[in-house]
């Protein structure tokens, strides 16, 4: 009986240590956050995630490295190609009068093929000489081709044919099956004609990310949003080039989480109940779920005067996960990318690690005979 009332003292002194403290463990409590941000006067600023506060949180300036970059709409184009320096023409010439300067009483066409279109425009046809062709249809060029050949030879008629050059052709660089160069086969190809054209876009990428490089310019939008939204299938110009990258935004999970790591964003915009999600959940044996807790750093700028912002450049986010406004709440709730996802861990559990203890300390002792 002496073994079984020391270990009763035993309990008792743990229990109160743990009232007075806490055991090690892998994340702090939701009250040593909320403690130390109201302990340092104000370097700090904790607000509570509920549904009055959802629209003054969305109108605070972006954090974390964003997606800034804008996207060109759609707009319609010609069913016919435009001839631009560098494609390659194919003439067929025919004549079917006697004494031709071109053709044989056995051979009543000529073909003139790979003209090659120069950077000045121009093609060369034998006794006409240089023809501008640039910006012409394959249509109109065959008649002012056919029209000065006239001149010499009144009977001559004209096909013609086009290859795309690189002045009509857009490059597809990477982030999809088959990258390469493509030809343009008339004025009204798009963005989502190309990826189709390339085998589509690469499974593997974690939220593809769409890039258009035309000149000195570069436009981008995701994957999703380009398939999601008609008006964003864009119009390519020649010379355009086209690449897709996965999203490398990326928020980071702590504590009693299912998974502490690095994660990167799956779809453009991400809410907290989102996270939880990616992040495998909550421990449920050790976390507190009313201090799920969401750390951001905003900008200097961010707290200028006269901007719409927090208090402070350090924010701390604080959800209650047990009541109805806190799910919701969590669920419009958007995670910016660099945020720290921090899942606080439950004071009771203290209690319950010293319990389980002094359970299994007793098992052993009652296995044994002793008590």
């Amino acid at each position: 009986m002496s073994l079984l009332i020391r270990s009763f003292v035993l309990l008792i002194l743990l229990l109160g240590l743990a009232a007075c403290g806490r055991l090690p463990a892998g994340a702090p409590a939701s009250s040593e956050i909320i403690n130390q941000v109201q302990e340092e006067n104000g370097e700090f600023a904790l607000y509570l995630v509920n549904r009055a506060f959802l629209p003054t949180v969305s109108q605070w300036p972006a954090t974390g490295r964003q997606e800034r970059l804008s996207w060109l709409s759609r707009s319609q184009g010609a069913k016919t190609q435009i001839i631009q320096p560098g494609d390659t023409l194919t003439l067929q010439i025919w004549d079917s009068s006697e004494n031709s300067l071109l053709t044989t009483e056995t051979q009543r066409a000529v073909p003139l093929e790979q003209v090659r279109v120069a950077s000045n425009g121009t093609v060369f046809v034998p006794y006409v000489g240089d023809i501008s062709v640039i910006g012409m249809t394959p249509d109109l060029a065959r008649e002012r081709l056919q029209s000065d050949l006239e001149a010499i030879v009144p009977s001559a008629q004209v096909q013609l044919s086009m290859k795309e050059g690189r002045g009509n052709s857009v490059e597809l660089v990477g982030g999809v099956a088959r990258p390469g160069t493509y030809p343009m086969p008339d004025r009204n190809y798009t963005v989502r004609s190309l990826l189709s054209d390339g085998g589509g876009v690469s499974s593997s990428l974690v939220n593809p990310q769409i890039r258009l490089v035309r000149g000195n310019a570069i436009y981008g939008t995701s994957v999703e949003r380009l398939l999601d939204t008609p008006s964003y299938d864009t119009l390519l110009r020649g010379g355009d080039q086209i690449f897709v990258e996965e999203d490398n935004r990326y928020f980071l999970s702590f504590g009693a989480t299912g998974k502490e790591d690095l994660h990167p964003f799956t779809r453009d915009d991400l809410s907290a109940m989102d996270a939880v999600s990616i992040i495998g959940g909550v421990n449920d044996s050790r976390a507190d779920p009313k201090g799920l807790l969401i750390l951001r750093e905003y900008p200097a700028s961010a707290v200028s005067p006269g901007t719409r912002g927090p208090r402070n450049t350090r924010v701390v986010f604080s959800i209650d996960l047990t009541t109805f406004d806190g799910l919701f709440s969590a669920r419009n709730f958007q995670i910016n990318p660099n945020d720290l996802v921090l899942a606080t861990e439950a004071p009771i559990n203290d209690v319950l690690t010293i319990s389980n203890v002094i359970g299994n300390f007793f098992g052993v002792f009652s296995r044994a005979g002793v008590l």
